[in-house]
């Protein structure tokens, strides 16, 4: 299992993203504190120095100091490629060679037909000078991105919500090394990805999507982006599929998320994130999105698979967002509060998820749900982790759909149904 072996080999998680204020600041939406003390669970202060997001594709974390942040990682191993670190800015264009829509042929001209397609990102931000308390626009990182689509006037690209996250403005490089600015027109945390306009007159040359259904271990790869900014940019890298359908736990700005992706040992750096994974017939099959680092381990990259990300993001150009269904809890997991506060819990109740926080306005609240519960299955199916929850929340069910779930609130087993509402209802 992925986690075992990050804790096994002692990684450490080297998240690329960009530095944060000092002060902590919520993500999107306020956490709701609950009020009311449940006299009954003495681990409540406890659970206060827990950040625990709401639950919905709207999960609501602190975003913390860079330093901070990978310290509370715990062993995770995954690393965003995304390059999303400080760096002066470079004349350097960034046409990103890819791979092609056309059919086969040698790599040479497999990539020289698609490097049109192919851009860089770089993530401009406010940030505040700690003397004068002047704030100005600065670049936080770069990153890379696929031209796959016209509609209408505009073109659209692909790329990881990561190398655009918390950006006030985004700027677009392309192949002849023009410049111009994209509009964000959605992005979704849990999936990490993004999507992005740009005018139409840009989209002369598209990548096309490939199918992912079919795609077995040991076909032939190519990686393409910005590897440690645009002054690497056009860089190339072959391989093979490692493996395909590889599950790994994320840690994002809207929680732990599991993404289903493909291995490859094409050598994916930071800086290539939101780039592609091409096949033999130069067809977009991934986009780049995450590596492991750590001494000893090489070549194990990893790419969000078409079939997984088109539904997405043509949700994300059909209405801005994603849709899930919102229960409106805050939680962490049981393994990480000590028993000691938790004298009332069964001996045998070992796993599960504890209620931190809750939205006074959602479905759990009204339900009676209650800081301190713990939930240990939903649907008949157990509940261990978060993840757990978030995965059979997204993966099962619907909104509008009936969730049961199986509490312990102290000693007592109890049985909970609430209906799904729409993570959209708190925007």
């Amino acid at each position: 299992m992925f986690e075992q072996n990050n804790q096994n080999n002692n990684e450490e998680v080297q998240h690329t993203v960009s530095p944060q204020p000092e002060a902590e600041q919520p993500v999107t939406g306020e956490r709701h504190r609950y009020e009311k003390q449940n006299k009954k669970f003495k681990g409540r202060g406890f659970l206060s120095t827990v950040g625990a997001g709401v639950i919905g594709s709207v999960l609501t974390l602190s975003v913390l100091p860079q330093t901070d942040y990978y310290q509370n990682l715990a062993q995770d191993s995954i690393q965003n490629a995304a390059g999303i670190s400080q760096q002066a800015e470079t004349s350097q264009t960034a046409g990103i060679n890819a791979v092609n829509v056309s059919t086969g042929g040698d790599i040479a001209n497999i990539v020289e037909d698609a490097s049109k397609a192919i851009v860089g990102i770089v993530n401009y931000q406010e940030q505040s000078n700690r003397y004068t308390g002047v704030s100005q626009e600065a670049k936080a990182g770069t990153g890379s991105g696929v031209l796959f689509k016209k509609e209408g006037d505009f073109a659209y690209i692909i790329t990881n919500n990561h190398v655009i996250e918390d950006a006030s403005n985004i700027e677009v490089s392309l192949h002849d090394g023009e410049k111009t600015k994209a509009e964000l027109i959605g992005a979704d945390p849990l999936t990490d990805l993004a999507v992005l306009k740009v005018d139409g007159k840009y989209a002369d040359n598209l990548l096309e999507v490939g199918d992912t259904s079919e795609l077995r271990a040991g076909e032939q790869v190519i990686a393409i982006g910005n590897p440690l900014g645009l002054d690497l940019s056009r860089t190339v890298t072959q391989g093979i599929v490692s493996a395909v359908d590889r599950t790994i736990a994320v840690p994002t700005s809207a929680g732990e998320s599991e993404l289903n992706v493909i291995q490859t040992d094409a050598a994916i750096n930071p800086g290539n994130s939101g780039g592609a994974l091409i096949n033999s017939k130069g067809e977009l099959v991934g986009i780049n999105s995450l590596k492991i680092s750590t001494s000893g381990v090489e070549g194990l990259g990893f790419a969000i698979p078409s079939k997984e990300f088109m539904p997405i993001v043509n949700e994300i150009i059909k209405t801005g967002k994603v849709e899930r269904p919102y229960i409106g809890i805050g939680m962490t997991s049981l393994s990480d509060v000590p028993r000691n506060y938790l004298e009332e819990l069964p001996d045998a109740v070992s796993a599960g998820v504890i209620v931190a926080n809750i939205d006074d306005t959602s479905a759990a609240a009204k339900a009676g749900i209650q800081a301190g519960d713990v939930i240990t299955e939903l649907n008949g199916q157990p509940v261990e982790t978060p993840a757990d929850l978030r995965r059979q929340l997204y993966s099962d069910l619907k909104v509008g759909d009936r969730a049961d779930m199986t509490i312990y609130r102290g000693a007592e087993k109890m049985s909970i149904s609430l209906t799904l509402t729409s993570n959209s209802m708190i925007n």
